[in-house]
């Protein structure tokens, strides 16, 4: 079972995010902001990282920086999820080391079949 970090600090969506994951078979952990996020992804362990950009503490610009920095951690994927639907904010977080992007509210089917295309699972439902 793939094992997701979503790194979100909008209860909301965290809790709906997460349950849908679940849902569908992944194991998910939570962190309510950057500095939490960045923690317990260096910690390692996970698949692949969901990452909220406009978080309190670190931004996740700077938690994907910080990330693809680190060796231990580099290869895990992560997908920028943002409300800054701009194609300047994409580029932004494509440069910060995010390998894909999906703008809120999060459409379930997009973010799923970008979850299962990097993690190199058959296309989603």
């Amino acid at each position: 079972m793939p094992k997701l970090l979503l790194v979100e600090d909008n209860e909301m969506n965290r809790d709906m995010l997460s349950r849908r994951l679940k849902k569908r078979g992944f194991e998910v952990e939570l962190a309510v902001d950057g500095i939490a996020g960045a923690e317990m992804a260096l910690a390692g362990g996970h698949d692949l990282i969901l990452l909220d950009m406009s978080l309190p503490g670190m931004t996740g610009w700077d938690v994907a920086r910080k990330l693809k920095a680190d060796p231990a951690v580099a290869a895990v994927p992560i997908i920028a999820l943002t409300a800054h639907a701009m194609e300047s904010d994409r580029q932004q977080a494509l440069e910060a080391g995010c390998d894909e992007f999906e703008t809120k509210p999060v459409n379930l089917k997009d973010l799923l079949a970008k979850v299962n295309r990097l993690l190199g699972l058959e296309a989603a439902e």
